[in-house]
């Protein structure tokens, strides 16, 4: 399948790829970035690439008008579309912010089962604001991550430890220099005739537990050095901070907005980096249906996957249209093939 870039509404975009693209279940990751029911224009000038103010001049790029049931009936709507297209291995990241959000989660419990619900992540957007107001400063957003069923594409994201991360949780050095940490080789859970019940250098499991795996691999870990006995004769694994690949993504992120956009609310790469990375595979479509600036889309071209992006605005458009050919020459990625689909004229063209 080609890319696919659509201006129009999105409704109708998404009815489009439903009806006349049959992809019905073929999409495997959606990330949006839908308006936050500011009440609000986002406008772009001159002197000004982005806002997230309300300045007089300059162009509107879109408007973020409803509030309230209405932008809770118009989200649902779009909801619903996006469950239809989702593959059952596919997932949905929603990016909204604090002041509606909880609202939009029990709109997505109830489209995509509380069952699938897998976390509300905290987006650190900023840094520490310091004007006055009744509240504590906002520095965060949220994102509320669903799967379609209970078997997702799922890329275990690990994230480089810290010089810090590594003293606390490797404190121990061995004679060349290493930093290690132990663990027990032995968990909870008593077993009678199995493997793992069996005597080890002599020694039985504590009472009502078993070893973590068979006694020739304790065999072997030990004549490799990789058990470590404690004056008491307590065996415990070794575990090398140079052997780990990172620590577990966590649901706190900072992911900072850029500085200079040329869209308004435009979102930082490295997330969507690691969203696309985490919940797609490389013959994956990924679709962001408020496409924006085109950020997801290029993230997605970047990692080899296929993209569709829909966005209303014209000034989107033309920002997406030069993001996503500013990976030409990208030693990393080809230059991207796309179909470009104008639904307020039907017209449609390769670029």
């Amino acid at each position: 399948m080609n890319n696919i870039l659509i201006q129009g509404d999105n409704l109708d975009a998404m009815s489009y790829l439903l009806r006349k693209r049959r992809l019905k279940s073929k999409i495997d990751l959606v990330y949006i970035d839908p308006p936050f029911a500011t009440g609000g224009d986002f406008r772009v000038s001159e002197d000004r690439a982005a806002t997230i103010s309300k300045p007089k001049n300059g162009s509107v790029a879109y408007s973020d008008t409803l509030t309230g049931k209405d932008f809770l009936e118009f989200l649902r709507l779009r909801l619903e579309m996006i469950r239809e297209l989702l593959s059952d291995r596919g997932s949905i990241y929603l990016h909204i912010d604090y002041k509606i959000g909880h609202y939009v989660k029990i709109l997505m419990d109830e489209i995509f089962g509380q069952e699938n619900f897998r976390n509300d992540i905290t987006r650190i957007k900023c840094n520490p604001k310091n004007f006055d107001r009744i509240g504590y400063g906002n520095i965060k957003d949220m994102i509320l991550f669903y799967t379609k069923t209970d078997s997702p594409i799922w890329n275990e994201p690990r994230a480089p430890y810290s010089e810090e991360d590594i003293i606390k949780l490797f404190p121990k050095v061995n004679a060349d220099g290493r930093r290690y940490t132990t663990v027990p080789i032995h968990a909870p859970g008593e077993t009678i005739n199995g493997n793992s019940s069996q005597p080890f250098k002599g020694i039985l499991p504590p009472k009502g537990r078993h070893w973590r795996t068979d006694v020739a691999t304790l065999e072997q870990w030990d004549r490799e050095g990789l058990i470590e006995w404690s004056s008491t004769g307590n065996p415990r694994k070794i575990i090398f901070a140079d052997e780990r690949e990172g620590k577990r993504v966590q649901d706190i992120w900072e992911f900072k907005d850029p500085q200079k956009t040329v869209y308004p609310t435009e979102k930082n790469s490295d997330m969507l980096d690691l969203i696309i990375k985490t919940s797609s595979a490389e013959d994956s479509i990924v679709m962001d249906c408020f496409c924006g600036s085109g950020t997801t889309l290029k993230s997605a071209q970047m990692l080899g996957r296929t993209w569709i992006g829909i966005d209303q605005s014209e000034i989107a458009i033309n920002v997406t249209k030069e993001k996503i050919g500013s990976t030409e020459g990208n030693l990393f990625a080809e230059f991207s093939d796309y179909e470009f689909i104008d639904l307020s004229t039907n017209l449609q063209k390769a670029v």
